[in-house]
């Protein structure tokens, strides 16, 4: 009896871990497709003055993918893979804390509103930003989500935890490839000049 019930109980567990992958690879697919260059040329022409709001579809779209996923999460029991002592937990804290301030320093100087789509925007000509944490590598929000999904396994150690952060590192080399793709379109030659200057997410250290 006890036996059927922890065959039961695993088969269950794992059901919820490939929902969860899934889930992630959904929202990571969406989150390409989207940013599409190709694809926001054809909706201009389509959608014509309604295109403005585009960003804020864009927004909602990757929230509800992430509030599914948010909720995957909160639903599976923790199963603990990775002992959790207070030098795993202080290291953890301590990426968590680290990716967290690179996140916010990224960030620095974009309006939010817009960036979120809350309001409609007239179309301009975007700057290439190399300055800052840009001048040390191409994409700081990746390189501080990377160690924020670190931190949080460490302090976890959970499954859970752990298919968050796997899911980013095997996403990050398609997700770079073809967001760059969008930028060499846009930019041109200032961003390949700017790419084989500049490292993707780990910095060289002189």
């Amino acid at each position: 009896m006890h036996k059927h019930l922890a065959f039961y109980g695993n088969k269950f567990h794992v059901m919820h871990y490939l929902l969860l992958i899934l889930s992630w690879f959904i929202f990571y697919a969406s989150h390409t497709v989207l940013a599409s260059s190709k694809l926001k040329s054809f909706l201009k022409v389509k959608w014509g003055k309604a295109y403005k709001w585009y960003r804020l579809l864009y927004t909602m779209v990757s929230v509800l993918l992430f509030l599914v996923i948010v909720g995957q999460s909160l639903l599976i029991p923790a199963e603990i893979i990775l002992s959790r002592g207070d030098l795993s937990s202080y290291f953890g804290y301590m990426l968590a804390a680290f990716g967290t301030i690179i996140l916010m320093k990224s960030s620095k100087g974009y309006s939010i509103v817009r960036f979120l789509g809350l309001v409609p925007v007239k179309e301009e000509k975007e700057q290439l930003v190399t300055s800052g944490l840009y001048g040390k590598v191409r994409h700081p929000l990746y390189a501080g989500l990377i160690l924020v999904f670190a931190g949080y396994f460490l302090f976890s150690g959970s499954i859970t935890a752990a298919i968050h952060l796997a899911c980013l590192l095997i996403y990050l080399p398609a997700g770079i490839y073809f967001e760059e793709q969008n930028l060499v379109e846009q930019f041109g030659e200032s961003y390949k000049k700017y790419q084989s200057e500049v490292p993707a997410i780990i910095p060289r250290w002189k």
